[in-house]
């Protein structure tokens, strides 16, 4: 069986075409055929058509409460052990594999995104990759410790750039070496009866589950790093010199700071761009090896 044959198999009926399959031949946006395949099966389940709009507001109403119960909490009160437990084993239990896979890759995603700016940049960059390949290595804390990468990436880059007087510019033949099929297999991912829960409607529960184990700073953290979409792309467009691949971004503008009742949608907006970027970066690494 061919790869595309989940969706290029459906019956095709002019009075009453497939959305899905629609978006899956659409090709202005740059995904693999692999990840669009994945995302569109996960996102045309029936737990994302029936669950996810009950999930949405309870969630939101959810973030609001733990607001409130966390002014009569201690600011430094956390659990991050055990909310990363807790996420790693409502992962592995009820997410269904696509979603799991999508999640692992994002990870492998961001540290090249960031290794390609820091390799490219006029400065030496440190980066701190995170790179798990199951879903129990997500217990080292590893969506706490990518939303800090994040921060500290941008921070250390702009201390540099600062330091020297110098911008991010053009570079004539960038450094493709770190951008690479993460070579996660979706086939690994666990497959029990109970793995249905949609990659949406797995971000709009486990959103309030972040808040309420991790500290007020922690919880607004992850959702203002939402907003630095747009930031890490403006530094990839600036080197590939392609300002046009900025129109998908979703995230809006990093100096103004959204409310986290939308954080679980942003999330899923976010994990989209990085999917998007890291293909582009993909395409422009195989055509400058077509051209040399």
């Amino acid at each position: 069986m061919k790869p595309t044959d989940d969706f290029l198999d459906q019956a095709w009926d002019p009075r009453d075409p497939s959305p899905w399959l629609a978006l899956y031949l659409d090709r202005s946006t740059p995904m693999t055929d692999p990840v669009k395949r994945a995302w569109l099966k996960d996102s045309s389940s029936r737990s994302r058509q029936f669950l996810l709009p009950f999930l949405r507001p309870t969630a939101r109403a959810l973030i609001v409460l733990i607001q409130v119960i966390k002014l009569f909490v201690p600011r430094t009160w956390s659990a991050s052990i055990t909310l990363h437990r807790l996420l790693a084993w409502g992962l592995r239990n009820f997410v269904t594999p696509e979603a799991n896979w999508l999640i692992l890759r994002h990870f492998h995603l961001g540290a090249q995104v960031l290794a390609f700016i820091a390799a490219n940049a006029p400065t030496r960059v440190e980066t701190s990759p995170l790179t798990p390949q199951t879903i129990d290595d997500l217990k080292d804390e590893l969506f706490l410790k990518h939303d800090l990468n994040l921060f500290n990436f941008v921070i250390r880059l702009g201390l540099a750039l600062r330091e020297r007087g110098q911008d991010l510019g053009v570079v004539a033949e960038p450094d493709f070496s770190m951008i690479r099929d993460p070579g996660l297999r979706l086939e690994d991912m666990p497959r029990r009866w109970t793995n249905v829960v949609d990659i949406q409607s797995a971000i709009e529960i486990f959103t309030p589950v972040y808040q309420l184990f991790l500290t007020d700073n922690d919880f607004w953290r992850a959702a203002n790093s939402l907003q630095l979409d747009e930031t890490i792309a403006i530094y990839c467009a600036t080197i590939l010199g392609s300002p046009e691949h900025l129109i998908l971004l979703n995230n809006k503008h990093p100096l103004v700071p959204l409310s986290t009742l939308r954080a679980g949608f942003r999330l899923v907006l976010h994990g989209l761009s990085t999917e998007m970027l890291h293909a582009l970066l993909m395409s422009q690494a195989e055509a400058a090896v077509a051209s040399d």
